[in-house]
Order: structure tokens, then C-alpha cells, then sequence
């Protein structure tokens, strides 16, 4: 299945609700009633209040024209440009993989590897989630597939210093990405925050030949609530973009402009299935066409 079909198919349920709420709304006359069921249609569809504030706005300016295109240029401009290689502009590159455990933080590692390997790009594994044996398992059998040197320690108690070594071993092997993989999870989220910023350090400090990229996974199913976790994210660590998670059927994919418009996160990727494969820049005009469209054509 091509990335398109699959980005329509995931959308379908937030694709529905706005083809329902301007659809309801193209059988009255635009008027202060009308807007606020379609404010309300809009929230349901998990789109954000500001967003959803700013599309009702515009709609009122377009009574009368195709407010429908104007809505659709409208949320284009509200997202970022595209997302290209996943927004790094320099090499070697440094990327911290953070996020709460449960949103597919480490296969999204995995397929970060994969898709930096298939660019080109000499890739390094670097397992820091030392709380959670399942991740360094996880990543073991993602290393081996995709023959990528992984650097992990599972006697060790100290993400930084695993980190350390794996960013020795990256810089001696000439590599172009070291991808890191994070604790999700500590005893509190104030030890988890200061952790990774202690590693953050390390790598601006110790190896300044690496730029340093923040990624976070946000489970797009979760919606608006992913909000909370990112934010809490942004209040101790810089965040250079999203990855959004586990987009299927039941995806909420107006989260999109929220962490954009709120946390000035942009997305970065998208993760559309369970193979190493399905994991792709992100392109703003065709989620919003996704979005809206009815069809993908």
C-alpha cells in the first residue's frame, strides 16, 4: 500500500467528523448558530481550540465563497514546511529519541535507522534506556536486521554513559546519525527530565561535532492529551520536532496543529504501520488533503 493510501486510510475517522461538520453546516446559512454547532462539531473532531477558534474565523470572512478551500489553505498555513529529511540540515547528527513509554518509542527508532540507512547515511544505534530490558531486546533484533552497529550496556545503571561510549564508537566509525534511544520512564518525571538533560550536555559538550536533534513520539491516538506529555517534554528539554505514532483507522489527527500552533513542535515524521518501511516525512499538503479530501486520488 502506498504512503497515500495509507495516510488517507489513517485519517479517516478525524476526516469524517470535518466532512460531517461542513457538510451540516452547507445545508444553513453561515450565521452565529450555525458557526458555534460548527465550533462544537470541530472540537469533537479533536482539532484543538485554537485551531478550531481560527478555521471558524475564517469561514465567517468566506460566507458566501468556497469557505471549504479557504479552510484547507488556511491549515497548510498554519503547519510547517515540509519536513524533507527529517529536518536535519547538518551531519553528523546526534538524535535523542524521547517520549513517554507506550508510544513506539523504540520501534521508532528502528525505522529512523532504517530510513537514514536507505538516504545513505552511516547509522548507529545507541540503546540509553537502561530501566527497560525490553528496549535493548527490542533493539538488538532491530540492529541485526538491519546490520547496524547498535552500542547498548545492559550491566549499566547510567544512560550518559552509555551514551558516551556509543557516540565514541560513532564518532570513530565516521557515522552520519547516531540515533538514541531513551528511558521513557523513571522513578519520577523530574529524574527522567534531569537525566535527559544530562545527556543532552553530554553531547553538546563532550562531542560538539555532532549537532544535537530532540525528537519526541506522540501516540496519535491519544489526541489533545498527547499535548500534556509534551509539554512537560518542552519544559525541560528542546524539542526540534514530532514523530507521530501508531497511525491507523482511530488516529486523532487534529494533534497535528496543536503541537504546532501551542508547543511550536513541528511533526516531523509520520509512523503508518508496523514495518521498518513505514515511517515518512512528513508533507503538509497532503495531510491536510487527507484530511479533507474524499479521495486520495
Amino acid at each position: 500500500m502506498k504512503f497515500l493510501d495509507k495516510l488517507f486510510h489513517a485519517l479517516r475517522r478525524t476526516r469524517e467528523s470535518l466532512s460531517d461538520a461542513f457538510v451540516a453546516l452547507g445545508r444553513r446559512r453561515v450565521d452565529g448558530e450555525s458557526l458555534e454547532e460548527l465550533e462544537d462539531s470541530l472540537l469533537a473532531a479533536d482539532l484543538g481550540i485554537k485551531t478550531v477558534e481560527s478555521i471558524v474565523e475564517v469561514v465567517r470572512k468566506n460566507a458566501g465563497k468556497d469557505y471549504t478551500a479557504a479552510v484547507k489553505e488556511h491549515l497548510i498555513s498554519l503547519l510547517p514546511g515540509d519536513s524533507g529529511s527529517g529536518g536535519d540540515t547538518s551531519y553528523p547528527v546526534a538524535v535523542m529519541v524521547v517520549g513517554v513509554n507506550g508510544t513506539g518509542k523504540t520501534t521508532t527508532t528502528a525505522k529512523l535507522a532504517n530510513y537514514y540507512r536507505n538516504q545513505g547515511r552511516k547509522v548507529v544505534l545507541i540503546g540509553t534506556d537502561t530501566y527497560r530490558a525490553a528496549a535493548a531486546e527490542q533493539l538488538k533484533i532491530w540492529s541485526n536486521r538491519l546490520n547496524i552497529r547498535l552500542v547498548c550496556n545492559e550491566q549499566s545503571r547510567e544512560p550518559a554513559a552509555v551514551l558516551f561510549d556509543g557516540l565514541t564508537a560513532a564518532k570513530a566509525m565516521q557515522a552520519d546519525v547516531a540515533l538514541i534511544d531513551t528511558a521513557g520512564r523513571l522513578h519520577t518525571a523530574k529524574n527522567l527530565m534531569a537525566e535527559l538533560n544530562k545527556m543532552y550536555r553530554v553531547i553538546r559538550d563532550r562531542f560538539p561535532e555532532f549537532a544535537v536533534r530532540s525528537f519526541i513520539t506522540i501516540d496519535a491516538n491519544l489526541g489533545q492529551n498527547s499535548l500534556v506529555q509534551a509539554r512537560t517534554f518542552t519544559e525541560h528539554l528542546q524539542i526540534d520536532g514530532a514523530i507521530l505514532t501508531k497511525m491507523d483507522g482511530t488516529a486523532k489527527g487534529g494533534i497535528i496543529f496543536a503541537l504546532n500552533n501551542q508547543l511550536q513542535i513541528p511533526v516531523k515524521f509520520v509512523g503508518i504501520g508496523e514495518q521498518l518501511e513505514d515511517l515518512y516525512p512528513f508533507v503538509s499538503g497532503e495531510y491536510v488533503k487527507s484530511l479533507f479530501g474524499s479521495d486520495h486520488e
